[in-house]
């Protein structure tokens, strides 16, 4: 039987792998441009990073985390055995909190230190029940912006992002940019038993995990996709009447700034994201087609305590990440295709297999000057040999026959306009460089 991929991983084939590269690519100039450098952590970590970072009462950390066992660990667990922290792995279900983890352990942002811009992009694993858009193994580009809680670094980051999709070609009218505040330490106490309070009175109308979620994180609650829940928390508090002063002024600043720079958004009291390390500022961004139910395709916000959670001193830190998969597919409904992995310039052709070598020895030369050069590696005919050239949309074609090699001579045609002409074989580099490749 055939061996297939992992149900809820999928493969990148050329094409998309090549729009995957272009994707990084543009994020690393759109981000470059605001002061973000890269940055790679493990895919696996302690398991306690998650749990003390994103929260056990969350779906990710409750549901949805793989644990990384090794045949040794394994054996222990099997003989009744209690792993040690360090030994208990995941598979890292986003990137937030390993790169909060990098900046507490390597120190990069010391007393006194301007923020650490960081960005990084690569796989994430959740394990989700697979849908349209969403993956057990999936990929991600995001940033983290550590020691800096000014609401100008919301904003720019806010901004940034919306930059980002304008330049990978998506509609700015196929987007829907949300922003609200979840408070902080003073407010949201209170706002939470108000909410708690109100969950408590439609228990009955609740989902079992809601009922759950009410004492553990009742703010969660917001975040259920049951159509139940969404209609009986549709008249719950709202977060935006009960902020303190400084949270009031922190999230007019935000909202000012973003029209100061020309970003339409809307206002969504509901709007919490799915992890418990938020505070102040929260945003998604949705785009109406293409995704079903799983409309969202980047998000993120301000967590000014997660460094204190993972062991580090206090440092305010605000970030966002995209899902690829997500914005790939709302990219292809906005009507942007994937480029064609195989570039092919110049095919070089042998009229007869005794100029194989000296064909080969070209391709290299062409190749060494810049020009993608392929050429065959299957003995065909010199007609086969111009329907592949012609099939991998090669601009111009070169072709070696014995009599022309024996003086040093080459055929070289243009592929659009047919014309074709003889020159020197040292000469088919600089000829073709001249001919625009």
């Amino acid at each position: 039987m055939a061996i297939n991929a992992p149900e809820g991983t999928r493969d990148l084939l050329p094409d998309e792998a090549l729009f995957w590269e272009r994707f990084k690519r543009t994020a690393a100039d759109v981000f470059g441009r605001y002061g973000y450098v890269p940055i790679d952590t493990p895919i696996i970590e302690q398991t306690e990073l998650f749990v003390r970072g994103i929260g056990e009462a969350t779906d990710v950390v409750s549901k949805e985390m793989f644990t990384a066992i090794s045949g040794a660990n394994l054996a222990k667990l099997l003989d009744g055995e209690k792993l040690k922290a360090k030994s208990r792995l995941s598979l890292r279900p986003e990137g937030t909190a390993g790169t909060v983890r990098a900046v507490v352990q390597h120190d990069l942002v010391p007393q006194g230190a301007p923020p650490a811009k960081l960005m990084y992009a690569g796989p994430m694993f959740r394990a989700e029940r697979p849908q349209k858009g969403r993956y057990r193994q999936f990929n991600q580009v995001g940033i983290e912006c550590l020691g800096a809680d000014d609401p100008t670094i919301d904003a720019e980051a806010i901004v940034m992002l919306m930059r980002f999709y304008a330049k990978m070609g998506m509609p700015a009218g196929a987007m829907r940019l949300l922003v609200n505040s979840m408070g902080c330490e003073k407010c949201r106490p209170a706002y939470r038993d108000a909410v708690r309070a109100y969950m408590e009175q439609h228990e009955g109308e609740l989902c079992e995990d809601c009922r759950r979620r009410m004492d553990m994180n009742p703010l969660r609650a917001f975040d259920c996709k049951v159509p139940g829940c969404a209609q009986a928390m549709a008249d719950a508090p709202k977060i935006t009447d009960h902020l303190c002063d400084e949270c009031l002024d922190h999230y007019g600043r935000v909202k000012a700034l973003l029209c100061d720079a020309g970003v339409e958004y809307e206002e969504d009291p509901t709007l919490v994201r799915g992890l418990d390390y938020y505070t102040r500022t929260v945003f998604e961004v949705q785009v109406a087609d293409g995704l079903g139910s799983q409309s969202a395709i980047g998000g993120g916000g301000r967590y000014d305590k997660l460094a204190e959670e993972v062991g580090g001193r206090p440092t305010p830190g605000f970030g966002f990440a995209l899902g690829y998969e997500r914005t790939m597919l709302a990219l292809q409904e906005a009507g942007i295709a994937f480029p064609d992995a195989r570039k092919v310039e110049l095919f070089v052709a042998c009229a007869t297999d005794d100029v194989r070598d000296a064909a080969f020895r070209l391709a290299q030369e062409c190749r060494d000057a810049g020009i993608a050069t392929e050429l065959d590696h299957q003995g065909r005919s010199l007609k086969s040999q111009f329907k592949l050239a012609d099939k991998l949309r090669a601009r111009f074609v070169v072709v070696l026959g014995p009599d022309e090699l024996s003086q040093g001579l080459a055929k070289v045609r243009n592929m659009s306009s047919h014309e074709e002409q003889l020159v020197g074989i040292g000469e088919v580099p600089a000829v073709l460089k001249n001919a625009g490749l």
